[in-house]
């Protein structure tokens, strides 16, 4: 049977078109997963928002546990209103006092408690949105590396389509074709372009958003090195194994535990409220004149001691420790919630690591192969008339959507362990969060 020419270069048309799918170069200037996350954490403003909130906090215990500043009087007492002389009256005198205020024991102990906890919080908030930035850095840049993919296979797709076009246009232009070929890989044309749209919007939207994470403009372009098929580990996630390490390491829960120590020391302050504080002071009175006997009037010297007196304290002190108490079981119910979510999120992100592995290796293992395999069949019967072109077209078009369904399965593989490690507290998954199938 005698094969048209232009029918037989289909083949080599075809190989080109996958071999250049998978030969893109890339910029020396490419940003790398590792060089994204060093920028999220060298230039994130909100990041350095959180830190610098943390040291402004750090400073407080000191404040909150010393005694009130002392107040130092100058006073005029007993001055006679008929001529206000200093000397008339014998008790007329010019008083230079000094006094302290100074809370019941254990009170400032308290406060700076208070503080340290507050402390305490604001430290592992920042902790733990840095954990986040990294998760959304990595979970940004693997998007942006998946759609880059699915953006080379499309335009490498459309090459390829643009060929077939000019064979189905040569082949009707010589009678040998159908016109209804050509309008099918013109169409088929078409709906790539579209869907290479789409897909450029998406990945301007996420380079946008990693930009912003980056601290850089948002059209600031974003180049990724070259990306290989991930080697897929005989491991899975030890689920109980993480979920213990995140008691201990997961910023949000040990956040939670020093809201509800805080919570603590807050009803123990507010029971030590019922007790008064109290104020000393000592003064010295300077007097001008003299006695009968004409000696010099001698200074008077005071000593003060005053206190408050809780007699509200049905109304005032008693309420603010009802108000502690729940606010104290608050944070305990807090702390239980905020345990509950982290071990959902683990069990989430495992089970999305888990299932995104086995669908990798169905890509690879089975319908990546099959599908390279029908489209190479379909284009030997193509080559003698035995398959028509629409089945070649569609062979070709599946396999093109079957390379970019496996890299999206790859990105989410990615982004699952990303979230998973972010979930456990841990800034990469190591192997003693591992266990061996």
């Amino acid at each position: 049977m005698h094969v048209p020419k232009k029918v037989r270069w289909i083949p080599a048309i075809l190989i080109l078109a996958m071999a250049g799918a998978s030969c893109s170069a890339q910029a020396g200037d490419a940003l790398s997963l590792a060089q994204a996350e060093q920028l999220v954490v060298q230039n994130n403003p909100a990041l350095f928002a959180a830190g610098k909130r943390a040291e402004a906090m750090a400073t407080v215990p000191s404040q909150a546990g010393s005694l009130p500043d002392p107040m130092l009087s100058l006073s005029a007492l007993n001055l006679p209103v008929d001529s206000f002389s200093n000397t008339q009256e014998t008790m007329t005198q010019m008083q230079l006092g000094l006094s302290q205020r100074i809370p019941f024991p254990g009170k400032l102990a308290l406060q700076s408690e208070v503080a340290d906890y507050q402390a305490e919080a604001a430290l592992q908030d920042r902790r733990e949105f840095r954990l986040l930035l990294l998760r959304n850095t990595r979970i940004h840049w693997w998007n942006m590396a998946y759609l880059g993919k699915a953006l080379s296979i499309i335009r490498h797709n459309q090459e390829l389509l643009r060929n077939l076009v000019r064979i189905a246009e040569t082949k009707y232009k010589t009678g040998k074709g159908l016109q209804q070929d050509v309008l099918l890989a013109q169409l088929e044309l078409s709906n790539l372009l579209e869907r290479e749209l789409d897909l450029t919007a998406s990945s301007q939207r996420e380079a946008a958003a990693l930009n912003a994470l980056l601290g850089r403009p948002a059209d600031t372009p974003i180049q990724q090195p070259r990306q290989d098929s991930p080697a897929l580990e005989g491991s899975e996630p030890d689920i109980a194994m993480l979920k213990q390490q995140a008691r201990h390491q997961r910023p949000m829960l040990l956040g939670r535990d020093a809201d509800m120590q805080l919570a603590g020391t807050r009803l123990a302050s507010a029971e030590r409220d019922h007790y008064p504080d109290f104020t000393l002071g000592a003064a010295y009175g300077f007097r001008q004149g003299s006695t009968a006997t004409g000696l010099a009037r001698p200074g008077l010297a005071s000593v003060m001691l005053s206190m408050n007196l809780p007699l509200y304290s049905g109304s005032k002190q008693d309420m603010a420790v009802d108000q502690r108490a729940a606010e104290r079981a608050k944070a305990e119910f807090s702390v239980r919630d905020a345990a509950n979510q982290v071990d959902a999120e683990i069990d989430a992100a495992a089970t999305d690591l888990r299932i995104a592995k086995n669908r990798v290796r169905l890509f690879e293992q089975g319908i990546l192969p099959q599908a390279r395999q029908t489209t190479a069949s379909m284009q030997t019967g193509y080559q003698v008339n035995k398959v028509d072109f629409l089945n070649l077209v569609r062979a070709q078009l599946n396999e093109f959507n079957t390379d970019i369904q496996y890299w999206q399965q790859v990105s989410a593989l990615h982004q699952a362990e990303a979230r998973l490690a972010a979930a456990a507290g841990l800034e990469h998954l190591s192997r003693e969060g591992m266990q061996h199938e």
